[in-house]
């Protein structure tokens, strides 16, 4: 898969945005230049979540977080928030990200029976996720009942129970396993009389009348939504637009908006399948002082506070990070990811020795690799698998090296080779945001060689500030926001 084209009309500092990138260009990498404030981050972040997050329920409030602010004109029920072309196989896949009112639906689905339709509150785009929350609560209603009978039943049988010791452990019990309910429960040391038993029994039996009254409405309610999302489903599929989620725009609790995608040039029975897949082939890299909208706004204010070990922003970053796992940071040096690869490797020739007699070469290989990269360094890994141990040959003794002798360019360019093996991202779209930082200049130019020669079959995206990464392309690979990057001849 390849990103093709990418339109942004109007999303925070985003302003008519129509980038293309060409399919049948060589190597597929593709510089994002502009000055600071131009909205590169911003961009990657968009593309990111948009397609890593809008069709995995479990990453949808990463969707939710980057569309803060992102309301509707007043003059408008809906609005556009990006256009994505996507190469496929053999053939363009457009997505086309646009954001409704929940309840604009309604208007498009007027029939002759108008009557029908604006006595209809359910009748929005979030159908589905309004029946999902209607199931939830007759789940819980009918735990509800399934307890509170059976502790009637009991509360009979404490009636008839004459030790007053028996009675006061049964009814003490009883009164815990209702707890959640918050009853005014009587005191069970003081109060086990038969008569403070009933009045709790009559408490316990007209919550049970609430909660029967209660399960009732949600049936009604579920046999309306399962009727009016056949409704809703029929005309989504006929204007080929997929539902991704609702939002609030103004940060209310009510999710009044609602994100959808229109996909033109494919089968809506395979749209599915193709989210699930574009979802694993997009990838982003940033640096860990970048901000990240796709976070909550909440977390994001926390730059601005004074940090503590609970709710200090890194640690909300590492939280996102545990759960998009196409989302990497540059961080000093990937050393989980580097003892996974060690581990890997050590697993893979221990299966080869059980099968053929013999162990195979993929630890060799990979310490191979990564010497490699080093240079004139060498790389281990602890005995016990805790960490690893840097080394130079200095007149042909290794010399251990602390973390101060190794540049954070050098272990900066380990990271992200060994991010791109491990992950083993191949033929996939991989954007990157200040890839050139802690590079001296003729690494900015070489970390081009360097990303097309370990993983050639993907499309890269790099925003960048550096005349030299992009000096190492030719000027038509070379893609600008405005503000666009000052000439290097213009500022000499």
């Amino acid at each position: 898969m390849k990103l093709l084209r990418v339109q942004v009309p109007d999303f925070r500092i985003l302003k008519n945005v129509d980038i293309s990138f060409e399919p049948e260009f060589i190597p597929s990498i593709f510089p994002l230049g502009s000055q600071n404030g131009g909205g590169k981050s911003t961009l990657l972040q968009l593309i990111f979540v948009l397609l890593h997050c809008s069709s995995d329920s479990e990453k949808k409030d990463f969707v939710k977080n980057i569309l803060s602010g992102f309301t509707i004109n007043n003059n408008s029920n809906k609005r556009v928030l990006a256009i994505i072309d996507i190469w496929n196989e053999d053939k363009i896949v457009k997505l086309e990200f646009l954001s409704y009112n929940d309840s604009y639906l309604r208007e498009l689905l007027i029939s002759n029976d108008k009557s029908e339709v604006e006595n209809d509150n359910y009748l929005k785009f979030s159908a589905s996720n309004q029946l999902e929350k209607v199931i939830d609560k007759i789940l819980i209603a009918e735990k509800e009942i399934q307890d509170l009978e059976k502790a009637i039943t009991k509360l009979d049988n404490v009636r008839k129970i004459e030790s007053s010791e028996e009675k006061y452990f049964i009814f003490r019990e009883l009164i815990e396993e209702l707890r959640r309910f918050e009853f005014r429960t009587p005191n069970p040391i003081l109060r086990v009389a038969n008569k403070s038993i009933e009045g709790f029994q009559d408490e316990v039996q007209a919550r049970l009348d609430i909660s029967k009254l209660n399960l009732k409405k949600y049936y009604e309610q579920r046999e309306q939504l399962e009727r009016i999302l056949q409704r809703v489903l029929k005309y989504l599929e006929s204007e080929k637009l997929l539902y991704i989620c609702n939002y609030s725009a103004n940060g209310n609790k009510d999710e009044e908006e609602v994100l959808l995608c229109r996909i033109n040039n494919m089968d809506m029975n395979k749209v599915e399948i193709f989210m699930k897949e574009l979802s694993q082939k997009i990838f982003l890299a940033a640096p860990s002082t970048q901000v990240f909208l796709f976070n909550s706004k909440e977390s994001r204010k926390l730059l601005f506070k004074k940090q503590d070990n609970e709710t200090e922003y890194y640690s909300q970053l590492k939280l996102a990070k545990s759960k998009l796992s196409g989302f990497f940071t540059y961080d000093f040096l990937a050393v989980d990811i580097l003892i996974e690869a060690f581990k890997s490797a050590r697993d893979k020739d221990f299966a080869e020795a059980i099968q053929k007699g013999e162990y195979g070469n993929s630890y060799k290989a990979l310490i191979n690799d990564l010497n490699i990269i080093l240079f004139n360094k060498k790389i281990n890994i602890d005995p016990d698998l805790s960490g690893v141990i840097f080394k130079l040959d200095k007149d042909g003794e290794d010399v251990e090296l602390y973390p101060e002798d190794l540049s954070h360019g050098e272990l900066k360019r380990l990271s992200i080779y060994m991010w791109i093996k491990y992950h083993n991202i191949e033929h996939a779209i991989v954007l990157m945001d200040e890839i050139e930082i802690a590079f001296h200049p003729d690494w900015q130019y070489q970390i081009i060689a360097d990303i097309n020669q370990w993983a050639p079959s993907n499309q890269y995206i790099l925003a960048t500030h550096s005349y030299e990464l992009c000096q190492a392309l030719t000027p038509a690979h070379v893609k600008e926001l405005e503000p666009k990057l000052l000439k290097q001849e213009a500022k000499n």
